[in-house]
Parts: structure tokens; sequence; C-alpha cells
């Protein structure tokens, strides 16, 4: 009796979790694209004019870009548990990184050198290389920055840890600033920055639509919104790998107990260079395309004002939960772009005033700040574990509780209750 074999069992695509996370932000994205660039001009003049009005394309981008930031500074904050006040400073090298490979300043190079640049700017002087190969680029040069970061500060906890970033922090955007006459050579244009830098090169993309090139024009936005999507669910993607490997593990225990993760074998300082180097290159890729966002590199872009808004984004939307951290950056920098100029717009209509809400900005970040840390010290969307550390109760009363408990055992066991009050009294 013979017997047939089986047929083959058909393999399954197994997409995990985290690249389907992704692909729904990239969906979302898609239907974004596709109510701003086809169906708003085609609506009603003031709903089109109510939609500019509160969350402009312009200001969307804005928001993506912070996004790329937050999620790089929760790689250091919410994963590793290391305090970093100059994150600023990667976002700066980034944009500068973008500006000096694309663009004109380097007019020594009269033929150019061009590597897949966009067709407007194949036969102007400088450095002209492709945008995607340029987001490599800066995200290894910021890496490696990352690493000389952490390198001085693998014995430094707390408020010396904050202090040595802080200051590196400063020194760069400094760099920037002066870096017009080192030498005798003019190597980031001083105040002035550096602009403009090439277009977007999508030649490729023709096919489904896209233009040629994206630079800084209105019709270029809703493109650009596109390229900024995907990059947020690249670093989505990776900061969601990475969180559930075994080096995302080894960063949470170095963050909830050092000196226990280094006795359990966590190599902290292969861990802390990681974090830095990692949380580094998301904000090269942030600034290369913030680079592309403005039109170019500008010192005064980079004051340390803003590695304090981004911390802020982190702990407000919720230490080491990505989403959390992607609602905090949406939610703090439109309003900071255009909310609240526009609730102000409001207020001002209803009850008949000239007030200028913009000029009270930091006091109302100021309150927010307060409220939240005293009502939701966890942020928008907690991490479970850090959401359960904030609510543990504090060593005396699980003291208290303790005591209680071994007080009614007692009355349970016949003994009388001066005994019980005694050993209760000894107890606290």
């Amino acid at each position: 009796m013979t017997t047939t074999a089986a047929p083959p069992a058909r393999r399954r695509l197994h997409v995990s979790t985290n690249a389907r996370w992704s692909l729904a932000l990239l969906v979302v994205a898609g239907l974004g694209f596709v109510f701003y660039n086809n169906l708003l001009p085609n609506l009603a003049q003031n709903v089109n004019s109510t939609v500019q009005n509160w969350a402009p394309l312009g200001t969307i981008n804005d928001c993506l870009v912070l996004a790329i930031m937050a999620l790089g500074l929760n790689i250091v904050v919410g994963y590793a548990g290391l305090l970093d006040l100059g994150y600023v400073a990667f976002w700066a090298i980034g944009s500068y990184v973008g500006a000096w490979l694309m663009s004109t300043f380097w007019y020594q190079i009269k033929k150019g050198f061009n590597v897949g640049s966009a067709a407007s700017v194949e036969n102007h002087a400088g450095i002209h290389i492709n945008f995607w190969a340029v987001l490599v680029v800066g995200g290894i040069v910021c890496g490696v920055f990352g690493v000389l970061l952490g390198a001085p500060t693998l014995r430094l906890r707390g408020d010396y840890l904050a202090i040595v970033t802080l200051g590196f922090g400063e020194i760069v955007p400094q760099f920037f600033t002066n870096g017009d006459h080192i030498g005798g050579l003019n190597i980031t244009n001083g105040t002035r920055g550096i602009n403009p830098v090439d277009p977007i090169r999508t030649t490729p993309l023709n096919s489904v639509g896209f233009p040629d090139e994206l630079g800084l024009g209105a019709d270029a936005l809703p493109y650009i919104y596109l390229v900024l999507c995907f990059l947020v669910a690249i670093c989505l993607f990776v900061s969601l790998r990475i969180r559930s490997g075994r080096l995302g593990r080894s960063w949470l225990a170095i963050r909830e107990d050092e000196l226990a993760a280094n006795m359990m074998g966590v190599s902290l300082v292969r861990s802390k260079l990681s974090a830095y180097a990692v949380g580094a290159m998301f904000g090269g890729l942030g600034g290369v395309a913030y680079s592309e966002t403005v039109g170019g590199a500008l010192p005064d872009s980079f004051k340390f004002a803003q590695s304090i808004f981004v911390l802020i984004m982190v702990v407000l939307g919720g230490m080491g939960n990505v989403w959390g951290v992607l609602l905090g950056a949406v939610i703090l920098d439109w309003i900071n772009k255009s909310g609240l100029a526009q609730l102000g717009t409001v207020y001002n209509s209803t009850f008949h005033q000239s007030i200028d809400i913009t000029k009270y900005t930091f006091l109302i970040f100021g309150i927010i700040l307060v409220l939240m840390m005293l009502f939701r010290r966890e942020g928008l969307l907690p991490e479970r574990r850090t959401q359960q550390i904030m609510h543990e109760p504090s060593r005396t009363e699980l003291e208290s509780v303790g005591a209680d408990v071994d007080a009614a055992q007692a009355l349970e066991g016949g003994d009388s209750a001066e005994e019980v009050a005694e050993t209760t009294e000894n107890l606290e």
C-alpha cells in the first residue's frame, strides 16, 4: 500500500507586532496625505481656513521632526534612565551635516561633487549628495559623537551626569555660532548659518505621483509630510524592536537599579554607550530632516531651551512608552506653534478682548508642568512599570500596613490587647 506524501505546508508571511505598529502609522500617514493633498482643497472655504488655522501642514511637519527627537531622547532617558540635558547638540550636528553635504557652502569645489542629487543643483558648486544617503551619514556621525559624550560620563549619575550633558549641549551650538573663523577657515558660516540646502530628490517615485524634487514650496509640504512620517515609522520600529531585545532589557535593568544590573552581569559600559549612540543617531536623523524643513542650518535654532522642551515631551508623554512620547511631542509642539495662538483668537473673539496669549507661553507651560507633576507624574500614556513605581506607597506606609497585619494575626492567635499594642509600638 503506497502512501502519498502530504503537500508541503505553505509558509505564512510573519509580520512582527513592532512592524505592524509601524505599518499602521504609515497607513494613517497616507490617509492624512490624501486629506491635505486631495480633499481639503475641494472643501468649503470656511472649512479649509479652519483646518489651515488650527492644524496647518507646516506645523504638523514640525511636530513630526520633534517626534523623531523625542523618540531618540526616550532611548537615553526613558529606557536607560540617563538624564541628558544637552540633546539639542545632536540635533545641531545632524542639521549641519545635512547642510554641509547638501548645499553650495563648499564653493571651492567649483565643478561640484554630486551623488544622486536633484537635477536643479547638478551643475552647482559645492557638495550635493542625495538626501537619503545624508540621513545615513548624519546618523553615523551623531552616533560617534554620542559615544564620545557617553565615555566621560560612565561613572557619573544624577546631577553630575546632568551637568556634563548640559555642558556638551552648550558647547556644540556655540561652536557652530562662532565657527566662521577657526584657524582662518569658515566652517559653519557663523550666525548666518548655511542655507539653502538642496531639495529632496524623489525621481524614482514619479510613477506614484511624486514630483521630481521636494523643496520649500507649499506644493511640496504634503510630500515632505510623507517623508517625515516614514522616518518616524522607522524610528518607532527601531525603538520597539530594541526595547524587546536583550539590549533593551539591559537598559531597563540599569534604569531600575544600576548596581543590581551590574551584579547580574549587565555590561554597564557597553549598555550606556549603546544608549547614547542610538539616541544620538535618532537626533542625527531629526537634524538632517529639520535642515530640509527649514531650508538650512541656523545656529539660533539650537538653544538650551530646545533640549528642555524635548525632555518635557518625554516626561509628560510618559517616559519609556513610545506612544506616550509621540503623543507628548505632537501635543506640546502643536500648542507651541499653532494651538495656543488659535485658542487666544477664540478667547478674544468670544469675550471681546485683545490679549496676546502667546506672550504667556512660558506661564502656561509652567502651569501645565505643575499640574502634571501633582496629579499625573507618570505622564499621559505611562509605561506600566513606571506607573506602578509612581503609585507605590512610601516605606513608612508599608511599615504601618505590615504592623496592622501583624497585629491582626496576633489577635487571632489569642494574644491580649496589651501585648498586641506593645508589639505594634515596637514595630513602628
